[in-house]
C-alpha cells in the first residue's frame, strides 16, 4: 500500500496494530467499533478489543472497504447487536466536513495541526482532557483481561478450524507443541520464549477478571472518551497515532483511525541501535494524526479525516524510494 502495489488491505487490531503501523508507513488505518465488522476466521487475542479492520491509501479507499466487510454475521455474535441500519459510508466524504466540528486535544502536541484545523473550520478545544487518563495510564486491568480472553478464545478458534493437523486443541497445546518443536517456533531473539503463552494458561476467569473488564470499561467508556466528548461537547478526540493514543480506543472497543500527517526530519538520529525489534525513529519516517470517537461514530471520524487529509494531502508531500515505485498501475493493464 505504502508504493502503490495495493489499494488496501485487511488485519486485526487488538492494541494498536492498525493506528501505530499505518502512521508508520504513511497510509489510512481504521479500527472500527468492537461489532461492526466480523471476526469469523481472525486467529484471537480478545473478543472484548478483537476486530478486524482497512489499512488503505486514503480515506476514500478505506471508506469503500469498510463499507464492503462491515455487517452482521451470526459467526460473530458482537455483530448482532449492531444499531440498525448501516450508513453508506462513502457518504461521509465531504471536504468541508470538519466545519462546525468540535474537535478536542487531550495535551497540548500539534500546534501546526490545531492551525490546519481551525482553518478548515473547525474549533479546537485545547486541553480537552480525559478525565482518567492517568489511572488509565497505570491501570494493569487490560493486561489481564487479554491474558484471560486469549485463553478461552484461541481454544474456540481451534475447536472452529476444519482439520488440525498438529493436533493442537487449546493453549496448554499449543506451549507443549512448541516446546516440541523449538527450532522452528521459538526463534530469537524476540520470539525465544513463551512467557505470554504461559502467563495466559495460569489464568481463569475469576472474579478479579471480570473486575478488571469492568474497569476498562469504565476507564475507556464512561471516565473516558464518553466523558470527554460529552463534557467538552466534542465531535471526536485528536491524538498522536503512536504511543499510548490506542489504548482509550482499544479498552473501550470504540473506532479509532489513522492519517498521514508527516515525516521525521532527514537529520534525525536513529535511536535505540539496535533496534528493538523496530526502530522508532528514522530519517523521514512518517508519522500520523489520529481521531477517535464514541461506539458506531465512523460516519463522522471518515468525514473528519477526509477533509483533513483533502486539506493537506500530507501522504503525498514525501514519495517513496524510486526503486520501488511501480512502473505499471492497473490502468495501464485496464486500457491495453
Amino acid at each position: 500500500m505504502a508504493i502503490g502495489l495495493a489499494a488496501g488491505s485487511l488485519g486485526s487490531e487488538t492494541d494498536g496494530s492498525i493506528v501505530s503501523p499505518s502512521s508508520k508507513n504513511n497510509v489510512v488505518g481504521f479500527k472500527p467499533t468492537v461489532g461492526l465488522v466480523s471476526r469469523a476466521g481472525v486467529m484471537p487475542i480478545s473478543s472484548h478489543q478483537d476486530t478486524a479492520r482497512p489499512m488503505c491509501r486514503s480515506v476514500a479507499d478505506a471508506a469503500l472497504l469498510l463499507s464492503v466487510i462491515a455487517g452482521p454475521d451470526p459467526r460473530d455474535e458482537a455483530t448482532l447487536h449492531q444499531p440498525g441500519v448501516l450508513p453508506d459510508y462513502m457518504k461521509a466524504l465531504d471536504p468541508n466536513a470538519l466545519k462546525g466540528k468540535r474537535l478536542g486535544v487531550p495535551r497540548m502536541f500539534l500546534r501546526d495541526g490545531e492551525r490546519t484545523f481551525r482553518a478548515l473550520g473547525a474549533e479546537i478545544v485545547d486541553p480537552a482532557d480525559l478525565p482518567c487518563a492517568e489511572e488509565m495510564k497505570v491501570s494493569q486491568a487490560e493486561s489481564l483481561v487479554l491474558k484471560t480472553d486469549f485463553k478461552v478464545d484461541v481454544t474456540n478458534y481451534i475447536s472452529g478450524l476444519l482439520k488440525v493437523p498438529t493436533g493442537v486443541k487449546n493453549l496448554a497445546d499449543l506451549i507443549d507443541f512448541n516446546k516440541t518443536h523449538a527450532d522452528l517456533e521459538l526463534i530469537s531473539p524476540y520470539h525465544g520464549n513463551q512467557d505470554r503463552f504461559i502467563e495466559a494458561e495460569a489464568t481463569e476467569k475469576t472474579d478479579a477478571y471480570y473486575a478488571a473488564l469492568a474497569e476498562d470499561f469504565d476507564l475507556g467508556r464512561t471516565r473516558g472518551v464518553d466523558a470527554t466528548l460529552q463534557k467538552y461537547k466534542l465531535d471526536a478526540i485528536i491524538l498522536p497515532a503512536d504511543g499510548l493514543s490506542s489504548k482509550p480506543a482499544a479498552i473501550s472497543g470504540y473506532p479509532i483511525i489513522s492519517v498521514p500527517l508527516g515525516f521525521q526530519p532527514d537529520n534525525v538520529e536513529i535511536l535505540p541501535l539496535p533496534a528493538a525489534p523496530l526502530h522508532t525513529q528514522a530519517p523521514g519516517l512518517p508519522f500520523g494524526i489520529a481521531f477517535i470517537g464514541t461506539g458506531y461514530s465512523e460516519f463522522s471520524l471518515i468525514s473528519i479525516a477526509y477533509a483533513f487529509e483533502q486539506a493537506t494531502h500530507a501522504r503525498l508531500k514525501r514519495r517513496a524510494y524510486a526503486e520501488t515505485i511501480p512502473a505499471t498501475q492497473i490502468k495501464d493493464v485496464l486500457s491495453a
